[in-house]
């Protein structure tokens, strides 16, 4: 796919080692992994599979304080 935030279903069947589309959409559903069906299998994105794993993006005021404040 185009975006390097995609994970296609080819991504995927790398990353699980099952070869079924539906063997790997079961296993990230399993997971808590958001999944989306397309035409050549499952997808799903990086931030999607962060979230599973219990990671957040940082929220717009989530400021990073600079040195020179001090």
């Amino acid at each position: 796919m185009a975006s390097s935030n995609v994970l296609s279903c080819e991504d995927l069947r790398a990353i699980t080692g099952y070869k079924r589309p539906a063997d790997i959409e079961r296993c990230l559903v399993d997971q808590g992994v958001k999944v989306f069906r397309g035409r050549t299998g499952p997808w799903t994105t990086i931030d999607l599979v962060n979230q599973a794993g219990g990671l957040r993006p940082n929220a717009d005021n989530d400021d990073s304080y600079d040195p020179d404040i001090l």
